[in-house]
């Protein structure tokens, strides 16, 4: 009446019966422990991304202070280098002044020492003149003396 297969499914149900209540807590304990392991993944993931966004938000105020105070230090190199410029303008201005001033010191110097020259040589050619005149018009020795005395006497006038 009941052959092998019975026999056989009997068996099998007899041994799934046997294997279903600690097979089932084996999974049932894995797939718990799966899912805290899960969970503390989970929370700590968690956790992790509010210390990122706490990170994250510290850098961005950093960078927001950082750009603040780069903005700052802009403000204040463009003061100073306006503050260098007026300065370094008003000692150019100063500088062209001294040497113009100076430029008008030497050609002035120039001017009087080409005048003293210019009068030097008319000095000269008036004596070389005056010389050959009263050479030409005295042939004496005697006349020579005086031509000599006269000449001196001119110089001194002169000079």
């Amino acid at each position: 009446m009941f052959g092998e297969a019975f026999w056989v499914a009997l068996a099998f149900v007899v041994f799934v019966a046997l294997v279903y209540k600690p097979v089932g807590r084996m999974i049932g304990a894995a797939l718990d422990s799966r899912s805290t392991r899960i969970k503390d993944e989970l929370e700590e993931a968690v956790r992790l991304r509010e210390g990122a966004q706490a990170l994250l938000a510290g850098y961005q105020r950093r960078q927001g202070e950082a750009a603040k105070e780069a903005e700052e230090i802009l403000a204040h190199a463009r003061d100073e280098a306006e503050r260098h410029a007026a300065h370094a303008g008003e000692a150019l201005e100063a500088l062209l002044a001294r040497r113009e001033s100076q430029a008008m010191d030497r050609i002035a110097r120039a001017e009087q020492e080409a005048l003293a020259e210019v009068r030097a040589a008319a000095v000269d050619l008036a004596v070389r003149a005056a010389r050959r005149l009263l050479e030409r018009e005295l042939d004496d020795k005697r006349h020579q003396a005086l031509i000599d005395e006269a000449v001196r006497d001119l110089e001194k006038n002169l000079h």
